[in-house]
């Protein structure tokens, strides 16, 4: 049954974060062009820049997109073929594709009731093939850490933190991006900050890797006539660069709403029906990239909120080790149950900070009437 309202509440809408400063954006796009630097010029030098004052870490190098960001890292700490990686299987194909990518093998760990990974599942995925593990910060939600950084260290292993939804988390006052031996941003549009297109990001505090780095986004050059080793074209624009300056300003802002939209949510459907909502816990300032309920009427109820004008969206539907490009790595329905049981409970409610309160509201009031009813 519809809620009687002419309120329609879209999962994104992505042309409304440009309404405050589409002027600014245009302004430093036209002397870009007026300047004719494109590729790796004072924009991207600045974003580097501020993108590592704000995650804590000595070096953020820009590169092509999240994936790459992850594949380079991997490459760059000589991870390939005969290793394993750990990751969680819940997260978006980037996360174990790009292990397979570089040559290694992806193995899955399951998650927790947070979505992240389960320390205990890793320790128990750990091989004598084991270099590395990924650490996905889900949904803006910092992973468990300490318990992950301890193993890593016990086993000799890297820890690198997949950050693409999570830039501006902290955990224990601390950013994510500067835990692991590397974080890897993303910067699709779609994300918290977003530029115009694809992007990415690797923060490190290693100077000999962010040496590495910078080459490998590269063709492998040191210089502009020398090239070290062959590798890939994996630079961030500076044309995405200037966008993304401008909006490296308003970060703060929109998270904060983010966060207020995720508080609404909190105190307005605790005790509703069987929701499980997502909460900060002790030491975390969760970002809500996502916000994601857990409901056995879940179906029922994205078609209610459908019917009610207010889009939903489920992340993710299908895990990776259930996806047929993972089919060789010999994965199977039940070997990660908790993974499985959230495919079939999980629901994405609108949480993007242009959302009016009003629009919030009556996500809010249209889920109670759904379980009223």
């Amino acid at each position: 049954m519809a809620v009687a309202t002419a309120i329609k509440v879209p999962y994104v809408n992505l042309g409304a974060q440009y309404a405050d400063i589409k002027a600014e954006v245009l302004e430093r796009i036209g002397a870009l062009l007026d300047s004719g630097a494109f590729i790796l010029g004072d924009e991207l030098a600045q974003f580097e820049k501020s993108f590592a004052e704000l995650c804590g870490t000595k070096y953020a190098i820009g590169v092509a997109n999240g994936t790459d960001a992850l594949f380079l890292s991997l490459m760059a700490l000589g991870i390939g073929k005969g290793d394993e990686v750990i990751t969680a299987p819940n997260s978006y194909l980037a996360s174990g594709s790009s292990i397979a990518l570089a040559g290694a093998t992806p193995v899955f760990a399951d998650v927790l009731d947070d979505m992240n990974l389960d320390p205990a599942a890793v320790r128990k995925a750990i091989t004598s093939k084991t270099k590395a593990i990924i650490a996905v910060h889900l949904t803006g939600r910092p992973a468990h850490m300490s318990e992950l950084i301890a193993i890593a260290k016990e086993h000799g292993l890297h820890l690198i933190e997949d950050c693409a939804q999570a830039i501006g988390a902290k955990l224990d006052g601390k950013h994510v991006g500067s835990f692991g031996t590397t974080g890897c941003f993303s910067l699709h549009p779609l994300k918290n900050l977003a530029a115009a297109g694809d992007g990415g990001v690797i923060t490190t505090n290693d100077d000999a890797l962010a040496t590495q780095l910078l080459k490998a986004r590269n063709h492998g050059m040191r210089d502009r006539d020398h090239s070290d080793f062959f590798s890939y074209n994996s630079r961030l624009d500076n044309l995405q660069a200037a966008i993304l300056n401008v909006k490296m300003r308003e970060l703060p802002r929109w998270t904060e709403r983010r966060r207020a939209i995720a508080g609404m949510y909190q105190h307005g459907l605790a005790g509703v029906g069987d929701l499980l909502l997502p909460n900060d816990r002790g030491g975390e300032r969760a970002v809500y990239h996502t916000f994601i309920v857990q409901t056995t009427k879940r179906d029922a109820l994205k078609q209610f909120l459908a019917d009610n004008g207010i889009d939903t969206k489920i992340h993710y539907p299908v895990p990776i080790h259930l996806q047929q490009a993972a089919a060789y790595l010999g994965y199977k329905c039940g070997d990660f149950p908790v993974t499985e049981k959230q495919t079939a409970t999980i629901l994405s409610l609108p949480v993007f900070a242009e959302l009016t309160d009003e629009q919030v509201m009556h996500v809010i009031s249209s889920i109670k009437a759904y379980f009223a009813s």
